[in-house]
C-alpha cells in the first residue's frame, strides 16, 4: 500500500463500492468540517486506466467535490493506493484505528509530531504510524512556523485554515506585521487568498511558470505545503528572467521562419473565436500570451479573420495591408456588470410568462445545462460596487419579494431531518394539492431563479420575451466607472447628446465624456434630457460598440444564428 495525494480529476467511484449508483449521498454533517479542515482520512482507491478508482471513502469524496463546486478548486486529496492483492477490508479497518489514535485537531497534531521528530523519528516513520501520507504530516510540521499568537488565534477559531496556510509561507516579520492588523480589529488585516496577494506584493507566481531555468533564479523561492506548490518571493527578479526567455523564445520562433511572432501585453488574452488557423506558409502567425500570475502560452498558426480574409483569394485579390487585431470594447468586469444586470431583467421577465419559463425548464432538464444540478445562480461578482448595484436593482427587489411568496406557496418546514428523498416527497405532494396557476407561477421561479447568468439562454429569453431592461435598470455609478474604452464612450456620448456633442468632446478626457452622458441623462447644463435611453449593451438584442467583442457579444450571435436556423 502506498499513501499519496492524488488531484481530484483523477479519482471517480468502484463500481465495486456497495454504493456505486447511488443517488449522491447526505454529507451535511461532515461537509463544514472538510470544508474548514479539508479531508484527513486517506480515501482508501486503486489504479486503473481511467486513474483511480475509489474503493472506500464515497462521502469524504463527495464533501471534496462539494467544496471543488464551492470554490472552484480543492488540493489534491490524500489516498491509500492499494497494491494487487491488497485486502481492502483489513487496509481500511488499519487506517481507521490508526487515525483514531491520532487527534483531529491540527494543532494537537502538530505538537505530536514535533515531539515525535526531536525524538528522533522521522517523516516517513510517523506518516506509517498515523496512516498518513509524508506529505499531510510535512503540512502539520509546517505550522511549527508560526508564531505563537497566531497558532492560539486558528485554535480559537478567529482564523480560518486557508488563511493559516498562507501564513505558514510568510516570514516572521510579515506575520508579526499580519498581528498588528489583526489586533487593530479595523478590518485591515487581509484573510484568505487576499493575504496571499499581501505576502507576495499583489503577485503569487508559481515556479512551474518559469520559461527560464529554475536554478537561473537567485531569490527566495516559498514553499506552499498544502497547495504542494513553490513561488517566487521577488517577482522583480522573476519578470526580468521570464522577460528575457519569452523574447529568446521569440526569436527561435521567428529562426524558424514564422513570418510574424506577436508577445500580446501582460494580462492580454488570445482569443481563438478572433483568428482563424493558418499554416506557416499561407502567412500564419505566432501569438504569445503572459498572464499576470507568469504563465506563458504560445499559439501558433493564426491569423485575425480580417487578415484571413484579405490574404484570402475572394476576388483574386489580397491586401495590401493587415489590420491589428480590434481590442475589446469592455473590461472584464464591465462584462460581469452587463451579464448580471440582464440576468435580472430577463428573469424577472420569465415571472410574468409561466409558458415560456416551462418550456425553458423543459429545455434544461433535457439538454442539461448552466446551472440545471438544480441550484440557484451565485450571481458572483467582480467587485464590491457591482454586488453593490445588484444589490439596489429593482428588478432584485421584486424577484427577493417573489422568492418569500413561492416558498410560502410550497409550505414547507424549515429543515426536513428526513433527508432529501422525504423533502422530494414533500415538494410532490403539495404541488398536487395546489391549482394549475400556482404549480405555473412555481416552476417560472424556479427557472428563473436556475438560470445562468452570461449563458445564451439569456439571450434567448430576452429576445422572446422582448425583455425592455430600462424599466428595471438605469446607468448608475457603478456602470460609468466600469466604462474605460474612449471609442466606446464618444459613441454613447453621440446616441445620448447628439452627433455634433461627441464630435466637440472626441478628444477631452474620458471623465468628462462621461459627465456629458450624465448631464444628458438628467437634463442639466443646458442639455436636452435624453429619455429612456439605453446602451447598446443593454438591449436586447445586443448591440456592440467598435470592433470589440465580448461573451455576450459572442452568445447574442449564437442565438441570433439559432433564431435564423428555427
Amino acid at each position: 500500500m502506498e499513501l499519496k495525494h492524488i488531484p481530484f480529476d483523477q479519482l471517480h467511484l468502484s463500481a465495486l463500492n456497495m454504493r456505486y449508483g447511488k443517488r449522491a449521498p447526505d454529507v451535511s454533517d461532515i461537509l463544514p468540517s472538510v470544508r474548514a479542515r479539508g479531508i484527513l482520512q486517506p480515501l482508501l482507491v486503486r489504479p486503473n486506466a481511467d486513474g483511480y478508482e475509489i474503493v472506500a471513502g464515497r462521502r469524504r469524496y463527495f464533501s471534496a467535490k462539494a467544496v471543488k463546486e464551492e470554490l472552484g478548486e480543492i488540493a489534491p486529496l490524500p489516498c491509500a493506493v492499494m497494491a494487487p492483492g491488497d485486502d481492502a477490508a483489513a487496509i481500511e479497518a488499519s487506517l481507521i484505528e490508526n487515525v483514531a489514535r491520532l487527534d483531529p485537531d491540527e494543532m494537537s497534531q502538530y505538537e505530536t509530531f514535533s515531539r515525535l521528530i526531536k525524538e528522533g523519528r522521522t517523516v516517513e516513520s510517523i506518516a506509517a504510524t498515523f496512516g498518513l501520507t509524508d506529505i499531510m504530516v510535512k503540512q502539520r510540521l509546517a505550522l511549527g512556523n508560526l508564531l505563537p499568537k497566531i497558532r492560539e488565534a486558528y485554535r480559537a477559531d478567529e482564523i480560518d485554515s486557508e488563511t493559516l496556510r498562507y501564513l505558514t509561507m510568510a516570514t516572521k516579520a510579515q506575520q508579526k506585521e499580519w498581528l498588528v492588523l489583526f489586533a487593530d480589529g479595523d478590518g485591515n488585516a487581509p484573510f484568505g487568498h487576499q493575504l496571499k496577494q499581501w505576502l507576495f506584493g499583489g503577485q503569487s507566481i508559481a515556479v512551474k511558470a518559469a520559461l527560464f531555468p529554475v536554478e537561473d533564479y537567485t531569490g527566495q523561492i516559498v514553499t506552499d505545503l498544502f497547495g504542494e506548490d513553490s513561488y517566487f518571493a521577488d517577482t522583480d527578479l522573476f519578470w526580468k528572467l521570464q522577460g528575457k526567455a519569452v523574447a529568446a523564445k521569440r526569436e527561435a520562433l521567428l529562426a524558424a521562419k514564422w513570418p510574424e511572432v506577436i508577445v500580446l501585453d501582460t494580462g492580454e488574452r488570445f482569443d481563438q473565436w478572433a483568428h482563424e488557423k493558418t499554416p506557416k506558409k499561407k502567412g500564419g502567425k505566432v501569438f504569445i500570451t503572459v498572464s499576470h500570475r507568469g504563465e506563458i502560452e504560445v499559439h501558433e498558426g493564426w491569423l485575425s479573420r480580417r487578415e484571413s480574409r484579405k490574404t484570402g483569394k475572394a476576388n483574386g485579390k489580397s491586401a495590401d495591408k493587415t489590420e491589428a487585431p480590434a481590442r475589446p470594447g469592455m473590461t472584464q468586469a464591465m462584462e460581469n456588470y452587463l451579464e448580471l444586470h440582464r440576468h435580472a431583467s430577463v428573469r424577472l421577465a420569465l415571472l410574468a410568462s409561466p409558458d415560456t419559463a416551462l418550456r425553458l425548464l423543459v429545455a434544461h432538464a433535457v439538454a442539461s445545462s448552466g446551472n440545471w444540478t438544480v441550484k440557484p445562480d451565485p450571481q458572483r461578482t467582480r467587485s464590491d460596487e457591482i454586488k453593490a448595484s445588484i444589490a439596489q436593482s429593482p428588478a432584485q427587489a421584486a424577484f427577493a419579494a417573489e422568492r418569500e411568496a413561492v416558498t410560502a406557496l410550497l409550505a414547507l418546514p424549515d429543515s426536513d431531518e428526513d433527508g432529501d428523498d422525504a423533502l422530494t416527497a414533500r415538494v410532490f405532494a403539495r404541488l398536487l394539492s395546489l391549482p394549475e396557476s400556482d404549480v405555473q407561477r412555481i416552476a417560472a421561479f424556479t427557472m428563473a431563479e436556475t438560470l445562468a447568468a452570461g449563458s445564451p439562454a439569456v439571450e434567448v429569453a430576452g429576445l422572446v420575451l422582448k425583455v425592455d431592461p430600462h424599466l428595471n435598470w438605469q446607468p448608475d455609478a457603478a456602470f460609468f466607472d466600469l466604462i474605460r474604452d474612449r471609442a466606446t464612450i464618444n459613441a454613447m456620448v453621440a446616441e445620448v447628446a447628439g452627433k455634433d456633442a461627441a464630435k466637440g468632446n472626441a478628444e477631452e478626457k474620458t471623465a468628462t465624456q462621461k459627465q456629458v452622458i450624465r448631464d444628458a441623462l438628467e437634463g442639466r447644463n443646458g442639455r436636452a434630457k435624453a429619455e429612456n435611453w439605453l446602451p447598446g449593451w443593454m438591449t436586447f438584442p445586443f448591440k456592440s460598440y467598435g470592433g470589440g467583442a465580448s461573451r455576450i457579444d459572442t452568445n447574442a450571435g449564437l442565438v441570433a444564428s439559432i433564431l435564423r436556423r428555427k
